[in-house]
């Protein structure tokens, strides 16, 4: 059997605002932007070079829904954005104004830093030490 996450839901404020910060400050691409009804829209965004899976820019549309934006994971570390290139990534993110809210650091898993998206969410930016990244995706290959 072979499973993958393909899409994951995030919980945003507006549709087009989240479309401009994930296309214009982190460079993902806009791989759907589908009309549903008057108020709700398919929106799906990815990194460049992400085959296995991208997010679903989900418009809160009940108070519940958007108390949870920005605050996913209650705090933590919501997603993790694999580089092959931190510093080139790093750099960029920088120049466009996202927030990074611990700086880079070397870990034994490679180099790593906390920024924010626009609503808050915490991200890694991550650049796995070569050990680390074979042995990631040779668990995806089995």
């Amino acid at each position: 059997m072979k499973q993958k996450i393909a899409h994951i839901a995030l919980v945003v404020n507006d549709y087009d605002e989240a479309i401009r910060f994930y296309t214009k400050k982190l460079n993902f691409k806009l791989v759907e932007d589908t009309k549903l009804s008057e108020e709700k829209r398919w929106v799906v965004v990815a990194p460049p070079g992400a085959r296995e899976s991208s997010l679903v820019l989900a418009k809160a549309d009940t108070e519940k829904q958007s108390l949870s934006i920005g605050n996913q994971t209650g705090g933590r570390v919501f997603l993790f954005l694999f580089t092959d290139d931190f510093q080139r990534d790093y750099t960029a993110m920088l120049e466009k104004g996202v927030t990074f809210v611990r700086k880079p650091q070397k870990e034994p898993y490679g180099t790593v830093a906390v920024f924010e998206d626009l609503y808050g969410n915490l991200w890694d930016l991550l650049e796995p030490s070569d050990s680390n990244h074979g042995n990631i995706e040779n668990q995806n290959n089995h």
